[in-house]
């Protein structure tokens, strides 16, 4: 009998034995399991911290971003002033600031450009941005503009479409202009003259510059109508036609007389003494637009934009815009609403999406318009243009050129297409066929032929 309870006694302890083990065997098992998940747990959460370190430190890395543009020395002051301001709020950004001003601008771009060696952000001409776009030196922003880098809620779709080529968004409107006739009113009242009407004609013009000049003694116009195609463009556009053909591959009227007259006004202005001639208008311009003949009284007029008076306004806050003369002959409507300038990013740039930031801030931030003041245009966005408006801070001259653009639309049509490929090339063409004729070397009709054989070949070359 004792040995089958000892027998029995030993299985019983054997049983328990087991059953204690196989317990604590679930436990371990369990605290395996748990512990796994923890680690897992912990490891993702480390993950997720290293995705955010790595998010915060690529927001923080530091950029510089080279950013050029052309204007006269309020602009770069106050440019300047801006990327100072931004990199105080954006520590991990700084610039170098390459301004520079109209003349050569574009040459210079173009030696960059063949190099490779581009800035970042390019101050863009709606002259110029065609033939950057289609040789594919500046990139196509719209992705920026898809996931919300760029706000385009404001702006108007015709005006943003303008920087669109080639269904690629190549250029960001920064403000909308007009052409217009700055004056100084001061020189007028001196020559017995009153301000210009909105109905006033080349005519008119040019009789008025004699006034001046019988009177005073001064130069009434001081500008160089052959520097580029906008004013002529505005010729061509009130005799009803237009500059460049639909297929960019000739000039678009087919009268050279269109031409001739515009040269010939020009060239008997200047052997009058109404106009510079090529050597004086070279000489004014070494002066710098704040210091030139109109906003210093020797002179009455300019054709520029509209916010010719905002920016010398520093130097000189009397003068006062008009829209430039009708056609004599003409109800066709020359104006045109266009993008004052663009910003465009280089195709070579390694900080498309921190040049995209900046951009953004400059066009739709307030505090960066309350330092613009519009000095480069109306403000291409309307939440802007509102605020300005309401800000009872707006100067006189800045709100003359907002009012200029509610007066001037009424004699505008349609906004003409990107000027094409070969646009520096057509320009320089147009410019030494008129020196010829200002210089008496050919007659108004040999340059006007003279000029359309020249962009026929460059037109045809390039598109």
């Amino acid at each position: 009998m004792k040995k089958n309870f000892k027998k029995l006694a030993a299985i019983g302890l054997s049983i328990a034995l087991a059953m204690s083990l196989a317990g604590c065997g679930s436990n371990d098992t369990a605290q395996t399991s748990e512990t796994s998940q923890s680690s897992a747990e912990t490891n993702s959460e480390k993950a997720a911290d290293s995705q955010e370190v790595a998010a915060a430190d690529e927001s923080q890395k530091e950029v510089t971003i080279k950013i050029t543009w052309w204007g006269g020395q309020t602009r770069h002051d106050y440019t300047q002033q801006l990327l100072d301001l931004y990199t105080e709020l954006h520590p991990n950004v700084t610039f170098e600031a390459m301004p520079s001003g109209w003349d050569g601008y574009f040459d210079k771009l173009a030696t960059q450009a063949a190099s490779g060696a581009m800035p970042d952000i390019i101050q863009m001409d709606y002259l110029y941005i065609s033939t950057y776009a289609k040789n594919n030196s500046i990139a196509d922003l719209q992705e920026f503009i898809n996931d919300g880098t760029i706000d385009v809620s404001g702006m108007d779709e015709n005006i943003l479409n303008t920087g669109k080529i080639d269904g690629k968004m190549t250029g960001l409107p920064l403000a909308t202009s007009l052409l217009a006739v700055g004056y100084n009113p001061a020189v007028l009242a001196e020559a017995g003259l009153e301000a210009p009407e909105n109905d006033w004609t080349w005519n008119d013009f040019v009789a008025m510059n004699q006034t001046i000049k019988d009177k005073t003694g001064k130069m009434g116009v001081a500008l160089g109508p052959v520097d580029d195609t906008n004013l002529f463009n505005y010729w061509v556009r009130q005799n009803g036609a237009k500059l460049f053909s639909d297929d960019n591959k000739s000039l678009g009227y087919t009268d050279d007389s269109i031409c001739a007259s515009y040269i010939q006004m020009w060239k008997d202005m200047m052997d009058g003494g109404l106009a510079p001639n090529p050597d004086e208008y070279a000489a004014i311009q070494t002066l710098g637009q704040e210091a030139g003949p109109v906003v210093t009284g020797d002179s009455a007029w300019i054709v520029e934009w509209n916010n010719y008076t905002n920016k010398v306004a520093a130097v000189n806050d009397t003068l006062k815009l008009a829209t430039p003369p009708m056609a004599d002959e003409s109800s066709e409507k020359g104006l045109w609403l266009k993008p004052g300038m663009f910003f465009s990013v280089a195709e070579t740039s390694a900080v498309k999406k921190e040049a995209a930031e900046f951009i953004n801030w400059f066009v739709n931030s307030k505090e960066a318009n309350d330092i613009i003041k519009a000095e480069r245009g109306t403000p291409v966005s309307s939440e802007i243009r509102d605020y300005m408006m309401s800000s009872g801070t707006m100067s006189q001259q800045q709100q003359d050129m907002f009012a200029y653009v509610d007066l001037a639309t009424a004699l505008c049509s349609e906004t003409p297409n990107p000027d094409p490929i070969g646009m520096s090339e057509v320009n320089e063409a147009f410019k030494n066929a008129a020196y010829r004729a200002f210089y008496g070397q050919i007659t108004a009709e040999d340059a006007a032929a003279q000029f359309r054989q020249e962009a026929d070949e460059i037109l045809q070359r390039n598109n």
